[in-house]
């Protein structure tokens, strides 16, 4: 059993965190300040291949690992983390969706200006009244003839203003089973957006309506009864979110080290106070167990999709020890961390934000239970035990 990066990876890991630093260092963290997206950076991105990078090559990717585009994008998050939501539009989120399930007309006509870094993409699932529950989903869609009609709300939907695209999660009947995906495109009639805000981390958001809203029948990219289909690939853009939180906990690490190494209090570095380094020690513990997790997850799945309990895990235990890392970076640093002339600020804020979106901790936590006892358990009525898997 080898617990580090083959000669490749390294290879890989290294030209990434030079490209990075060379790249997108100069603006990075203006970017969400000015409310602006990384629009070039996305074509840098592109020309050098990286937006693709797991798709297969018949959708126009590399066909890569999913360990590599994990590799990638903790190196581009540490240095510009607008610019590693590019990259997770392009590798992770609505697009694997897409390049899944969709047609190949409909992939042909969309995957393209997406992979180029001209257009985005994402997945529209959080409603008002169904967050974690996406049981509960309430948008939905009927067929008529060449037709798919589609009624409901969405929000919270990331880059929303700015998208092209959006991956739909619908409910084609009254059943939970009977879940489904649709691509809705920008100037589909009957839909529209509601304002733009923005999210404690800066980022824009919106909520998307649907009133009759008509999209052709190709758009349909999981049909009814698709429930478990929608969260295979949903999976994936987990593995995004994780790599990101882990990403801007490495950043905060980083930045303390260096830090404690050169700031004086009492007549001595901070690095020389044992409760320091004590703090130092646990952030460090925690970085590399969670990258151990993550790696995990994503070596095992190869160029498909995570096993889901180990996907549960790691993402459940970095975004909560990323959270903790920022919080102690942002404590060593004291009123400088808390400044908005340093980006631990920003940081600790970002990190907040990714144990809410794709599925929080303690949602993940009960799946994890469920996988390891082998039972499920309702959370709509108190739990009197639960039900054995397979039993009827």
């Amino acid at each position: 059993m080898d617990f580090n990066l083959n000669q490749e990876q390294l290879e890989l890991q290294k030209w990434a965190r030079n490209f990075a630093k060379d790249k997108f260092s100069e603006k990075a963290y203006t970017w969400v300040r000015n409310q602006e997206v990384p629009w070039e950076n996305a074509r840098i991105l592109a020309e050098h291949g990286l937006m693709g990078m797991v798709l297969p090559e018949e959708d126009g990717g590399q066909g890569m690992p999913l360990i590599n585009a994990i590799i990638v994008m903790e190196e581009v998050a540490k240095v510009c983390p607008s610019t590693a939501d590019m990259l997770q539009v392009g590798n992770f989120g609505a697009i694997r969706q897409l390049a899944a399930y969709g047609s190949k007309e409909l992939k042909d006509r969309v995957l393209p200006s997406i992979l180029a870094g001209e257009k985005l993409i994402s997945v529209a699932m959080s409603e008002p009244g169904a967050g974690s529950a996406t049981t509960d989903l309430s948008t939905k869609a009927r067929i008529e003839g060449d037709k798919v009609i589609i009624n409901g709300s969405k929000v919270f939907n990331t880059h929303g203003p700015h998208n092209s695209y959006y991956v739909v999660w619908v409910r084609f009947g009254d059943d939970v089973k009977s879940s489904g995906a649709i691509l809705v495109e920008r100037d589909a009639p009957g839909f529209s957006l509601g304002k733009t805000e923005t999210h404690m981390s800066g980022e824009e958001h919106c909520a998307l309506f649907f009133d009759d809203c008509e999209v052709p029948v190709g758009n349909i990219l999981v049909p009814d009864n698709g429930f478990k289909r929608l969260f295979t690939m949903f999976n994936i853009e987990r593995m995004g979110n994780t790599s990101r939180s882990l990403a801007l906990a490495q950043a905060a690490f980083d930045l303390a080290v260096e830090h404690v190494k050169e700031r004086e209090q009492f007549g001595r570095k901070l690095a020389e106070f044992q409760g320091i380094q004590w703090k130092i020690a646990e952030m460090k513990m925690k970085l590399d167990a969670g990258r151990l997790l993550l790696y995990r997850a994503t070596t095992n799945a190869d160029k498909g999709a995570p096993n889901p309990t180990e996907a549960s895990i790691a993402k459940a235990y970095i975004n909560t020890t990323a959270f903790e890392v920022a919080h102690e970076a942002v404590q060593i640093f004291g009123g400088y961390g808390y400044s908005t002339d340093y980006p631990l600020e920003y940081i600790f804020r970002r990190i907040r934000g990714w144990m809410i979106a794709g599925g929080t901790p303690e949602m993940l936590k009960n799946k994890i239970a469920e996988d390891v006892l082998e039972m499920r358990f309702s959370q709509r009525k108190k739990p009197t035990g639960g039900e054995k898997v397979g039993a009827k």
